[in-house]
């Protein structure tokens, strides 16, 4: 079986069948999500590159995406609401009604990360948190605030950790993902962030499947392990870590334990197709036409 979707820019739907219009249009297909931090660099053209890659200057059209996730530092290099409206805007700006973002630590460059706030809206979350949920397809999403010390810390029993377990008995969903701007694991020029262990730990207890993160300015791909780094192929978290969004400098990476992959060489964007029972990941890098060099594979949910 399958399904068939009717999509027009501007117009209306009717059927002959009947002097009411259809009740149910059904999208072909599961959703997909886009996903890149560090990303709007006035000084850099890859932001622009790895816009195309979502819009329709690359293989994918907007319409396919469930969400695109912004994963922080997204206006260099202040995060203010004119990097904003010059350098983000320029690249990714045209993709903002999709887009679900997240603060990085640039964005707190400015007092409040009042650019980042006032450039997003209500899409951003409460101002004074930063964090949210909502779903795609069958799929539960949240982003997390790993500016610990904007938000009164990340530590287990801090208003944003009691309110991520909450939200996980809430939406018990068997597919979870969800992202943040420092990498609880990360090798090379960038490392691991220990202060994100309670939250890892949180998503662990409720069998989340996903997380991604940025600030390390690469690409890289961990088996799912546990939130002290154990590998652990029945319940761990994969992490996904896609700093790759545009900045104009690339750092330098090195595998650590359960590293699957790991590259600096190029900028590009990550596609997760959210299947009701798994995920597909396909990573697009951006310095080679039409992908180069790419990483890409697919795993159960738990």
């Amino acid at each position: 079986s399958f399904n068939l979707v009717l999509t027009a820019r501007a117009g209306s739907f009717g059927s002959r069948e009947s002097v009411n219009p259809p009740n149910d249009i059904y999208s072909a297909g599961w959703p997909e999500l886009g996903a890149a931090g560090d990303i709007g660099d006035c000084n850099s053209p890859w932001d622009l590159v790895t816009a195309g890659l979502l819009d329709n200057g690359g293989t994918k059209q907007p319409s396919v995406f469930g969400a695109i996730l912004a994963l922080g530092d997204l206006a260099y290099e202040t995060g203010s609401l004119e990097e904003f409206n010059t350098c983000y805007e320029g690249s990714w700006g045209p993709l903002k009604s999709l887009t679900k973002p997240t603060p990085g630590d640039i964005e707190y460059r400015t007092p409040g990360a009042a650019g980042y706030f006032s450039y997003w809206g209500k899409r951003a979350g409460n101002p004074a948190k930063g964090w949210y949920s909502y779903d795609v397809g069958t799929w539960h999403v949240i982003s997390l605030n790993s500016n610990c010390a904007q938000v009164g810390g990340c530590y287990a029993g801090s208003p944003q950790e009691v309110w991520l377990r909450r939200d996980l008995a809430a939406h018990k969903t068997r597919c979870t993902l969800a992202y943040w701007h420092h990498p609880r694991f990360s090798g090379g020029q960038v490392t691991s962030d220990e202060e994100m262990q309670p939250f890892w730990q949180a998503l662990y207890d409720y069998n989340a499947d996903v997380v991604l993160s940025a600030h390390a300015r690469n690409y890289q791909r961990f088996a799912p392990q546990t939130p002290t780094g154990v590998a652990d192929p029945v319940r761990g978290i994969r992490e996904f870590v896609v700093g790759t969004g545009g900045n104009h400098k690339l750092d330098p990476v090195a595998a650590i334990a359960n590293t699957e992959a790991a590259q600096a060489r190029a900028w590009g964007v990550l596609y997760l197709t959210m299947r009701g029972s798994g995920y597909r990941w396909f990573f697009v890098q951006a310095a080679n036409t039409p992908y180069g060099s790419q990483d890409s594979g697919s795993q159960s949910c738990h």
